[in-house]
């Protein structure tokens, strides 16, 4: 085992976050409490400040200088079934074989947005959010474990917009967007024999004939303990956004939006701990211990999956507002990601990905209850990038998704409000059955080569509170 390994999880962690709110995969939830509220429905009402995420060219809609400020919790339920999972010899992995609420009680993320009327046709504004996110803690000691211990991933984009006002029927707007990224993981390492020692029968035996067969002494075990990884990568990259709007009638529009790809070159270093493992086995002559796995250097290149929104916005009358979304997001950029490594021989690991591509429906509506509070409600269907469960990974135990949401907006005065919402997202249950496809003994690639096989089950629920302001 080398860091090839945990390199190449951190890379799939931030190649699968690098969705917007309205994909799947690592979504943080909502970049927007006010579409929160809507269930991400309302890219083409433009009716504050985050309309720099949802279309920029939504800022010609908005008077004289406008700030929101929010922050959006996300509350997670998830559990964890084995239905199997073996070491590379194939024989049970041991350790827990379920875990409950290994994701965090509550992850929060903050959202600003800024906008300001230049004159008749230009508007101006930047938003800061935070588009993806994960923290996942499995015990160091459950079934998965040579797949993942824990994970953190993080992200902040600051995107400065412009929008430019042709005539009362059509907008353009111009996003850049600079996005940081940073993750942190752990992995267990299954140094042969480390569970099962050698012996002259049952499962010790298959260990050791693989070993032999495999040029090793078999006769030359670990006997006790796992070694552990720990590995941290972060990267600035680069992007735009594009959005049209087209406003037929005053209470209709329509609105289009794209996020580019950003490409990353994601850097960091990792660290190796064979404190627990008391000897390793000796394999062409070279004993595998902790001497033998440096620390060292790790690069990936990959490049994020673009996104192109539809969304349409209609004022039925004076209490009725409805709205529709449609994204599409290429996560089908998202294949096989490989690990190169700098100043070592090792060569480059490879995690078997494949995504597909993925679409975001939701349908939402707005209803004036009286001139201080506005309701919203929305609901929409996420699709996962996953293909298949031969290749869904511990790090991303993803899955199809409903979300149910109710908002309000609540003026205090003419000049300030607050928006609030709730969302319950469900999904389905998630079997997986992945197998890493290099075992800890070869020398021409890197990995435990174990199954991870079992179930994960989680619903969600999203809590936003903003705070608008014009002046």
């Amino acid at each position: 085992m080398n860091p090839k390994q945990l390199s190449l999880i951190i890379a799939l962690a931030l190649g699968a976050a690098s969705m917007n709110a309205g994909a799947s995969g690592y979504r943080f939830g909502s970049q927007s409490v006010s579409a929160q509220g809507t269930a991400e429905s309302n890219g083409a009402e433009a009716a504050d400040a985050s309309t720099i995420f949802a279309n920029p060219a939504g800022l010609s809609r908005l008077e004289g200088r406008q700030f929101m400020g929010g922050v959006t919790a996300l509350v997670p339920h998830s559990t964890f079934q084995d239905s199997g999972s073996t070491r590379f010899t194939r024989t049970p992995v041991g350790g827990k074989t379920s875990q409950d609420d290994y994701a965090p009680e509550v992850v929060a993320a903050p959202s600003l947005y800024y906008s300001q009327k230049i004159d008749d046709r230009w508007t101006a504004g930047v938003g800061v959010f935070v588009p993806y996110g994960t923290k996942l803690d499995y015990d160091w000691n459950w079934s998965g474990r040579y797949a993942l211990t824990n994970i953190k991933l993080e992200a902040v984009t600051i995107n400065p917009s412009v929008s430019f006002k042709v005539n009362e029927q059509h907008a353009f707007g111009f996003g850049i967007d600079a996005e940081y990224m940073k993750a942190r993981l752990g992995q267990g390492v299954d140094v042969p024999g480390s569970v099962i020692a050698a012996q002259a029968s049952g499962s010790g035996a298959v260990l050791a004939r693989q070993i032999a067969a495999l040029g090793g002494n078999p006769a030359l075990l670990a006997t006790a303990g796992d070694a552990h990884g720990s590995v941290e990568g972060k990267d600035w990259g680069y992007g735009f956004n594009l959005g049209y709007m087209y406003s037929p009638t005053e209470s209709t529009r329509f609105g289009i939006a794209y996020r580019s790809s950003i490409k990353h070159e994601l850097k960091g270093g990792a660290i190796w701990d064979f404190s627990g493992v008391t000897s390793s086995p000796v394999v062409n002559g070279v004993l595998q211990s902790a001497s033998h796995r440096a620390n060292s250097a790790a690069r990936v290149d990959l490049r994020t999956p673009e996104t192109l929104s539809i969304n349409a916005f209609h004022q039925f009358d004076e209490k009725w507002a409805g709205m529709a979304d449609v994204t599409w997001s290429r996560t089908s950029r998202m294949e096989n990601i490989d690990i190169q490594f700098v100043g070592t021989t090792e060569g480059d690991e490879t995690i078997r990905q494949q995504w597909k591509n993925t679409v975001r429906v939701s349908l939402g509506g707005n209803y004036k209850l009286n001139e201080a509070v506005t309701l919203r409600a929305g609901i929409a269907h996420d699709d996962a990038p996953i293909r298949s469960d031969a290749l869904r990974h511990a790090a991303l135990p993803d899955a199809d998704r409903m979300q149910l949401s109710f908002g309000a907006n609540w003026k205090l005065t003419p000049n300030s409000s607050l928006d609030m919402a709730y969302s319950y997202l469900d999904f389905k249950d998630a079997n997986g059955n992945y197998s890493n496809n290099c075992n800890p003994l070869a020398t021409t690639c890197t990995g435990n080569g174990e199954t991870t096989r079992g179930t994960w089950k989680t619903h969600m629920q999203l809590l936003g509170l903003a705070y608008n302001v014009k002046f």
